[in-house]
């Protein structure tokens, strides 16, 4: 793959103060590109038109810089989220649909974000900005859990986190599948968003049958 050269008049204009944010920028250009995995820190700096040395000033390596475009981006994504939220309103099946919405509208309006948060090499518990603010965005849907799990009979109530963990699981595969880049599985009969939706209520209302038991029969 072809970079640009490095412009050597351009090497010195970043000062302090913005030459982190030119990474930060220049990071997501290449990931929709190049993907996460398709360039080198080296790559980093020449098309930034910096010296190579440069990004060192501010990032320890590669990683550390994809560290921090993923941490931003699930600082945004947990923001959307917390406002879909809305403190469960109107009920707690709406707002956590409202979630969902939200989950899918970040994959499209920053598929370069979604691929740092998500396809990055090194651990989050490596990065504990990143994981802090992964964390938060579990959160909300912890919470959003937790509210709709509370709606169900005592003995039949299922655990927040079991739930929790199974939305995300949701809206993350069909965001994968096809709102995400790189998702081509061919045309659905309804939108990303109506899939998601449907697949919410057949798992929640499955919630509610007894052990055993499923909705197909008598």
């Amino acid at each position: 793959m072809a970079f640009p050269p490095r412009r050597s008049a351009e090497r010195d204009t970043y000062h302090h103060g913005n030459l982190r944010e030119a990474l930060v920028e220049t990071v997501l250009n290449l990931i929709g590109k190049y993907g996460p995995a398709g360039f080198s820190f080296a790559d980093v700096a020449r098309a930034a038109g910096v010296s190579p040395a440069a990004p060192y000033r501010h990032f320890r390596d590669r990683n550390a810089l994809l560290a921090e475009v993923a941490r931003r981006g699930f600082e945004r994504f947990a923001a959307d989220l917390e406002a879909a939220w809305n403190h469960g309103g109107p009920n707690p099946m709406a707002a956590m649909e409202a979630c969902g919405r939200a989950y899918l509208a970040f994959a499209r309006r920053e598929p370069a974000s979604f691929a740092a948060m998500f396809g990055l090499g090194a651990a989050p518990e490596d990065e504990p900005g990143l994981s802090a603010a992964a964390d938060r965005a579990f959160g909300v849907l912890r919470r959003a859990a937790e509210a709709i799990s509370a709606t169900y009979p005592g003995p039949n109530r299922p655990p927040a986190l079991m739930v929790a963990l199974h939305l995300w699981a949701e809206a993350h595969g069909i965001a994968s599948l096809f709102v995400a880049p790189g998702a081509r599985l061919g045309q659905l009969p309804m939108s990303p968003d109506e899939l998601l939706e449907a697949a919410l209520l057949i798992y929640l209302q499955g919630l509610a049958l007894p052990p055993g038991r499923s909705g197909g029969g008598a």
